[in-house]
């Protein structure tokens, strides 16, 4: 199946363009197709309690140029394949949002991959379980397939041209979230090993969380995504555990942090804490905050002609000094 194939399949047939010829834009691209897909799992993902459960995808948005799609039920968690044309080692596992109700797939996802591809930098973007569905442990199984990924594309580096020491995540929104989770609980045993890859480091080389859910905090939480996944009534432990502003130490990866100051939906004091924890354990964080953009901005007609559209090469040099380019 190519990439056209895999666009008529999602209801989105219409001119490609090769990613070459975006390379040297500054706009996001139309609609694209991912290089290459592949399952989290061999078989079932662990604790399904419905076997009724499907994926399922749902268009949001009409604009061709500018697909909209999200995915509302995810049974088989997977990574969808950016392949960098020139590689130069480094991977980014790309996790959307979606506020754990549903994971977006073109905004957050698709907008970013042929983006870092085109700069040598392999993408995977990851379509992760989501609490509401009928799962084992629902609050931890999107970071069980975020450690999962990790191990992943650690233990096929070779086959992907990825040097293993170096690969990173980023987030956005909920996927933030769950970025930032990974970074402060890669060690956390979330699921049972199944094969070689479990032995991997799921760590990231460095995070970023983008305008990121963060606490579960009621004073400042995005409630929506507190509610699904540690539940209304949870208790003041469950919701430090999964308050990645709880759990950070100095085993957390540097960390770049960008948010709109104007986010109406995701408080901006969400990316204040984090950085405030990450401070407090002397782990490098670079922090952006701009005064317009709202929630949800991505990179796309949301910010053009606006500060926040720069952030993907503010991150870019940031992670260069990182040692993420190599």
């Amino acid at each position: 199946m190519d990439r056209r194939d895999l666009l008529a399949a999602a209801g989105l047939a219409g001119p490609l363009l090769p990613l070459a010829a975006r390379a040297a834009s500054d706009t996001p691209p139309g609609p694209v197709a991912p290089d290459a897909r592949v399952n989290l799992w061999p078989g079932e993902a662990p604790g399904l309690l419905d076997q009724a459960l499907r994926d399922h995808v749902v268009v949001r948005g009409a604009d061709p140029g500018f697909p909209d799609r999200a995915m509302e039920h995810v049974r088989t968690p997977r990574l969808d394949i950016f392949q960098a044309a020139r590689p130069n080692g480094a991977a980014m596992l790309v996790i959307p949002g979606g506020g754990y109700a549903r994971v977006v797939i073109d905004k957050e996802g698709y907008e970013l991959g042929p983006w870092l591809a085109a700069r040598g930098i392999t993408a995977f973007v990851l379509f992760y379980r989501l609490p509401g569905d009928p799962w084992r442990d629902p609050g931890n199984v999107a970071l069980a397939d975020a450690q999962r990924a990790m191990r992943l594309i650690r233990h096929r580096a070779a086959e992907w041209k990825v040097d293993p020491a170096r690969v990173g995540a980023m987030g956005f929104s909920a996927g933030g979230h769950l970025c930032a989770d990974l970074a402060a609980r890669f060690g956390r045993t979330s699921y049972a090993p199944i094969d070689r890859a479990d032995t991997l480091d799921a760590r990231p080389f460095v995070a970023a969380p983008i305008y990121p859910v963060v606490t579960m905090d009621p004073d400042f939480a995005h409630m929506g995504s507190r509610t699904l996944l540690i539940g209304k009534e949870a208790t003041p432990a469950l919701a430090a555990e999964h308050s990645p502003e709880r759990q950070v130490g100095a085993h957390t990866p540097p960390s770049f942090l960008c948010h709109a100051e104007d986010d109406a939906t995701v408080p901006v004091r969400n990316t204040i804490a984090l950085r405030a924890a990450l401070r407090a354990a002397k782990v490098p964080v670079e922090t952006h905050l701009f005064e317009q953009g709202g929630h949800g901005f991505g990179w796309g007609p949301r910010t053009l002609g606006k500060p926040a559209h720069a952030w993907p090469e503010l991150f870019l040099a940031w992670a260069r000094g990182h040692g993420l380019l190599g």
